[in-house]
């Protein structure tokens, strides 16, 4: 969302400084310099500037601003490439055998980051409801602490709820944020019928389904190994701490934060990791440790970095056995 907020702003800014500048030279006042008029147009205004040039008849004629089409161009094919990229959902469906007598159907969602996906998130909730899952788990970043929007993200809540039950785990950009706003929030989840899974666990009959808050990833002490008397199925947001999810005796782990290296090179792997680590081991996909398994979802939505490329948004799927 915020490089359609950047387009917008840069395309409006565009067209209304070509506007001006006709103005002022119908009025002999001091013009707009043309560099910086053709600056806003690189910079990802060029379908402002065309307008404008178009509307306003204003330096059609002038041979260094022949590039403004070009660059439209190119902007609107860019533009068209990133949405296809950023909005388009995938499903990765992973098989997990941890010897349950009644299957159960996991739907995962993560790093959403208040990314829009239809009205009131139709598009997401559509495809979750036609997967029909058992319970659906949130493994944290729900909302972006760079451009915080609540209310998206309680319209997708109030539409997983109403599909199955839902649990969630805190990931680092709640953690950033703070205050009444949150309270809220929370308060609203809560009331919609969300299982806060943060630092505690469920008995589910068959398994338990346990959470760690990401705020205790780097020093867990909210409750002791599980044995091994049932299957234990892991909430967290960040895939690197193997050992501690080894330690807590966990059977499957589902994680995100990642968001697939933001960039997938084809037999390379993910470009970045949100801690700037360069082509990160763990970005996607499923990752056997023992007699565990570890879960990465590529996550739906995106922060400081805008874009995804060859980087599908993703829900994942787990059929347990």
């Amino acid at each position: 969302m915020i490089l359609v907020y950047w387009l917008i702003l840069v395309n409006l800014a565009s067209f209304i400084l070509y506007g001006m500048d006709k103005s002022y030279a119908k009025k002999g006042a001091r013009r707009i310099p043309e560099r910086t008029l053709l600056f806003w147009a690189w910079i990802g205004g060029s379908i402002g500037a065309f307008l404008g040039m178009r509307l306003f008849h204003h330096k059609t004629l002038k041979p260094k601003f022949f590039v403004v089409p070009v660059l439209m161009v190119l902007e609107v094919v860019l533009c068209a490439f990133c949405l296809v990229q950023n909005y388009s959902l995938k499903t990765s469906s992973y098989d997990v055998d941890l010897g349950l007598s009644d299957d159960i159907k996991i739907v995962q969602v993560s790093d959403l980051h208040n990314q829009f996906f239809g009205i009131r998130q139709s598009v997401l909730l559509d495809q979750i409801e036609a997967i029909d899952p058992d319970i659906i788990v949130v493994t944290g970043d729900i909302v972006d602490s760079t451009h915080t929007s609540y209310s998206i993200a309680m319209d997708f809540i109030e539409g997983a709820v109403k599909i199955a039950p839902v649990y969630y785990v805190t990931g680092n950009h709640e953690n950033r944020l703070h205050g009444d706003k949150l309270d809220k929030f929370y308060d609203d989840m809560r009331a919609s019928g969300v299982i806060f899974l943060d630092d505690t666990y469920a008995d589910m009959g068959e398994y338990n389904l346990a959470g760690i808050a990401d705020s205790s990833l780097e020093s867990f002490d909210a409750y002791p190994a599980f044995t091994d008397e049932k299957p234990v199925v892991m909430l967290a947001h960040e895939p690197d701490y193997v050992s501690l999810y080894q330690s807590l005796g966990a059977d499957l782990v589902l994680t995100g934060h990642v968001h697939g290296g933001q960039i997938i090179i084809p037999g390379k792997g993910g470009l970045l990791s949100p801690d700037f680590t360069f082509f990160p081991e763990l970005y996607e996909g499923m990752h056997s440790y023992g007699s565990m398994t570890l879960i990465v979802s590529r996550g739906l939505g995106n922060s400081v970095a805008p874009v995804r490329i060859n980087n599908f948004p993703e829900l994942v799927v787990i059929n347990v056995t």
